[in-house]
């Protein structure tokens, strides 16, 4: 059973995540808040899986929140909501750990399937959107943190290989294709250049090699 917490500071938004969510099999709804400050506390004292973080709030809003929430360590996995495509505050939210943004005028079904991804350790930003999204905003990149360089330098030849891929958009499936490579492979590749580089998800190693320079927007 997949938890989620709902943070909203619209009540009838709130209710109707709640009706969604609840409706499924597979979900409940361990609780809600209303500003970002709340989301911190409720997150820490329920633990859910997912936090459905809206973005604008008044007082700490979703960014803020969401980076307290990553850097506490928990389990708890945060996707994002944003009024408008290619928001900065969803790029932002990201670059704090949320592990992916939906639009909220998504279909109910995408919204439903974005929360489980995310709870599965996924993320739900579609290769192509990726690409759009870090592209729009490298203005914001800073310089290279402490560590990436040394981080990257851990990567083999093939890992690189493979975070570029991931980087500039590709599949699993389409990077198998174009490097002549099983796709659980991929996977394992995939897998083992998160842990390196110490992302959470997809999103995060997109972010990390831009970081580094080792893809550069077109």
């Amino acid at each position: 059973m997949t938890t989620v917490l709902i943070v909203d500071d619209q009540a009838l938004q709130r209710l109707g995540f709640r009706m969604l969510l609840e409706a499924q099999p597979d979900m409940t709804v361990t609780g809600e808040a209303t500003h970002g400050g709340e989301a911190v506390r409720k997150t820490a004292e329920l633990r859910p899986d997912v936090v459905l973080m809206d973005v604008r709030m008044p007082g700490m809003d979703g960014i803020e929140a969401t980076r307290h929430i990553v850097e506490s360590g928990g389990r708890s996995r945060v996707l994002v909501l944003t009024t408008f495509d290619l928001d900065e505050y969803a790029y932002d939210a990201l670059r704090a750990g949320a592990s992916g943004f939906l639009l909220k005028d998504a279909l109910p079904d995408e919204l439903v399937a974005g929360i489980r991804a995310v709870a599965a350790g996924d993320s739900v930003i579609s290769p192509g959107l990726t690409r759009k999204l870090i592209g729009a905003f490298t203005s914001h990149l800073p310089g290279r943190a402490p560590g990436q360089e040394r981080r990257l330098a851990d990567l083999t030849e093939r890992e690189r290989e493979v975070l570029t891929a991931v980087a500039t958009g590709w599949t699993n499936a389409e990077i198998a294709e174009n490097l002549c490579l099983a796709e659980s492979t991929v996977k394992s590749h995939v897998s083992r250049v998160l842990a390196k580089i110490g992302a959470r998800d997809r999103v995060q190693a997109v972010i990390f090699a831009y970081d580094v320079g080792l893809v550069r927007p077109v």
